[in-house]
């Protein structure tokens, strides 16, 4: 997931791949699961951080990580 690092994310949700100039836009939570992806975090560690954060049980916050990391293996933004 190193393609991660060179993005550049603001708290807004603006996303800038200044390798291929691309541009994307998420909510709040996708910059929320980007920030613990690009620290480093794993699939665990980022289903229980957002069960805590947003108070959703552990299979919603499952299935909303797989559905986001899919969306993002698409725009080629991880592997």
């Amino acid at each position: 997931m190193n393609r991660l690092a060179r993005l550049a994310i603001s708290d807004e949700g603006f996303i800038f791949d200044p390798e291929t100039g691309n541009s994307y836009t998420t909510n709040s939570t996708g910059v929320f699961i980007l920030n613990l992806l690009k620290s480093g975090a794993d699939e665990d560690e980022i289903v229980k951080a957002l069960v805590e954060e947003y108070g959703v049980d552990e299979e919603e916050a499952r299935r909303d990580l797989y559905d986001f990391l899919e969306q993002l293996r698409v725009y080629r933004l991880i592997d």
